[in-house]
Parts: C-alpha cells; structure tokens; sequence
C-alpha cells in the first residue's frame, strides 16, 4: 500500500525527539524531591530546580509558565518508556501519513495537532481550576510530550487508511485502524473523566486526535472545490 521506507519529515521528528531528550536529560536533569515537593507546596524559589521539566508545559497563570513551553513541550518526555513508545507510534503510522500527505503539510499536520491537544488540555484546566473546586496549585501541574501529536498521527491512519489492520501489543490482537483509534479515544475519554489519577493528560490525546479530524476535513472540503 505504501512501503515500509523511512519518511524524511518522521526521521527528522525522531532524531529530534531523542536527541532532545537525552541532550536536556544530560545539561538540566531530573528535577529533585525538594523541587517536586515545593512543586506541591508552592515553595520553590529557583525554576532551574526543575531540570528538563522547565522545557514542559506549565498552566499559563503558574509562575512558572514561560512563552517558549508552547512549543518545547512537544518534544520533552517524561522517561525514556514514555519516549519510547510515543516514537514506536510514530515510527509505524508516520511513514504512511507522510505519504499520503505530502512532507510540508504532514509536518503542517503533526505541529498543529500538537497545538490543538495543549488546547483542549488547557481548556479543561481552566474548568477544573475555575469551576470544579481544583487547587490552585494544579496550575504548577506541568504537560509534556509527542503524544497529541502523535494520536493526529493515529486518526489519520485511521481516516486515510480505515480498513488496515493493525496490531496491538497489550493484548497481541489485530483490529481494524478505524476501530482501533475509536477504542483507544473511548479510553482516553474514560480515564479523562474518570477520579482516579492516572498522571497522563488524556485530553490532550484527544484534543490531538478531534484536531487531526478537524483538519483533514477542512482540507478533503478544499480540495473538492
């Protein structure tokens, strides 16, 4: 359907990914427990306490929201599992978007997705901090990573390609790609909704996912006029 080669833009993404991770690993670090702590308790003093996650995503109204966090975000991990499996994601799927898309408008696609999840994350923020009781220090509760973009990234395979199998590898089952990304949407919303803390920001999965949709639409409407 359309090979197995290694697209220039996901090469690229995956160089940068990596190379972002290990390189902000390597110069700021894991942030310390007294920085974690003081995360919680509003007590910090020094940003630069907070190693790699100073390149996240802070809420805009956390002291310790900075402009650039919009984009960096996107390519800051967690760990290296973290890392690891947003990359298997997108080393798989990217290929065949990039190949049907176009390399200008897939890295078009994957940035603005990316954008769309911060999005909805925040907007949800915003009703937890203002209308759900939230404590105000969830504002210093950062988000990071490939992962909205990423879930773009799977509803176009999902869109483009519907009746490809793919294969989960918890459990090792095949399903349908537009079955599999309505399954794995479904979970987002639940756990998005759901009390119980999973610490991943599962509207961002969604938002990059509603946003991917959004946007192959609007070009499909484009391009048949």
């Amino acid at each position: 359907m359309f090979g197995n080669r290694l697209t220039d833009a996901v090469k690229h993404l995956l160089i940068i990914n990596v190379l972002v991770y290990f390189a902000t690993l390597i110069l700021f670090g894991e942030p310390s427990r007294e920085a974690v702590n003081g995360l919680i308790n509003e007590r910090i003093s020094d940003f630069t306490e907070f190693g790699k996650y100073m390149l996240a995503m802070f809420y805009p109204t956390s002291d310790f929201f900075k402009p650039y966090q919009i984009v960096t975000h996107m390519f800051m991990h967690a760990d290296f599992g973290h890392l690891f499996f947003n990359m298997l994601g997108l080393l798989f799927l990217g290929p065949a978007i990039e190949y049907a898309m176009g390399k200008e408008r897939f890295l078009a696609y994957y940035f603005l997705t990316g954008l769309g999840a911060m999005l909805l994350y925040l907007g949800v923020r915003f009703i937890e901090l203002n209308y759900m009781g939230e404590s105000p220090f969830a504002a210093n509760v950062p988000m990071l990573g490939a992962s909205g973009a990423v879930f773009g990234v799977f509803a176009a395979f999902a869109m483009y390609y519907p009746e490809q199998k793919l294969q989960l590898l918890f459990p090792p089952v095949a399903l349908k790609a537009k079955y599999m990304v309505l399954i794995m949407g479904a979970f987002e919303l639940f756990f998005g909704l759901s009390p119980i803390q999973t610490g991943v920001a599962h509207f961002a999965h969604l938002g990059g996912a509603i946003v991917g949709v959004l946007i192959i639409h609007f070009w499909y409407k484009r391009y048949r006029r």
